[in-house]
């Protein structure tokens, strides 16, 4: 994981970029680990590792027990901090929460982030599913609905060089590049993008993309169901009405949060 000397500018801060590279080392599989599995899969040396987890202990990031070392929830603040100064959750939550009232399954909001997407809002129903979704999840943009709206977004100039960057979501996409391509020419076309087990068998999602006063796709929201539950006819027919209807009011209601000066007291 570690890229010593990525930074090319003077001013870069390498400490700083290995205490990410330990603190994005810790993951759903990998919730507790020792400091030699932290030195491990981060790629530095135990001495570095050791220093950096001090660090991160002493400001409450990091909790220890025994020989191994746990992230605590002092971390998610890092991760709200972005989707707080956005506004993104406040604006979006009312229309979502209706969308599940209208619909009754989850629907999810979304961001690019290199070639992966990530959470950044969630109104869940409870159901049991194959695919443990919170804030900050990712997965390979290719694989998902909200990632094809996303990448059919970008200049097409653009996209290969998004996609040249690895996931970080541990799941390897299996769309070819030829497919995805097609499916993205398809996306542009219409507006929104199905994803029917491409991700995990059993899930089929649908979105479309949430923008600003520019017209410009921030963020892409989503319907997500259960195969056996739900035909692709119904997330077309009857879920694709809704969603565009929420995605038309989030951006209205983005738009105008933009619109507002910020005021310094």
């Amino acid at each position: 994981m570690s890229d010593t000397g990525r930074g090319t500018s003077p001013d870069f801060i390498e400490a700083l970029a290995r205490g990410l590279d330990v603190l994005r080392a810790f993951r759903s599989g990998t919730p507790s680990m020792t400091l030699s599995e932290v030195a491990t899969l981060t790629g530095l040396a135990r001495p570095t590792v050791r220093r950096i987890l001090i660090t991160l202990e002493t400001l409450g990031y990091v909790r220890s027990a025994g020989r191994d070392y746990a992230l605590t929830p002092r971390v998610l603040d890092l991760g709200m901090a972005y989707v707080d100064s956005l506004s993104m959750w406040e604006v979006a939550r009312p229309h979502m929460e209706k969308l599940v009232e209208r619909t009754g399954e989850s629907t999810s909001l979304a961001q690019l982030d290199g070639s992966d997407i990530i959470y950044v809002a969630r109104v869940a129903v409870p159901k049991i599913v194959t695919l443990a979704v919170t804030i900050g999840t990712r997965f390979p943009a290719p694989a998902t609905s909200m990632g094809k709206v996303l990448l059919a977004a970008l200049p097409p100039a653009a996209v290969a060089a998004v996609l040249a960057e690895p996931s970080r979501s541990g799941i390897t996409p299996r769309r070819s590049p030829a497919d995805l391509e097609a499916a993205l020419r398809e996306v542009r076309a219409k507006g929104w993008a199905l994803a029917d087990q491409d991700l995990a068998p059993g899930i089929r999602s649908i979105a479309t993309g949430v923008r600003d006063g520019t017209g410009t796709v921030i963020a892409a929201v989503n319907v997500t169901v259960h195969a056996a539950e739900t035909s692709v006819e119904t997330l077309t027919d009857d879920y694709l009405p809704e969603l565009l209807r929420t995605a038309a009011d989030i951006s209205h209601d983005w738009s105008l949060t933009a619109a507002i000066p910020s005021v310094t007291a």
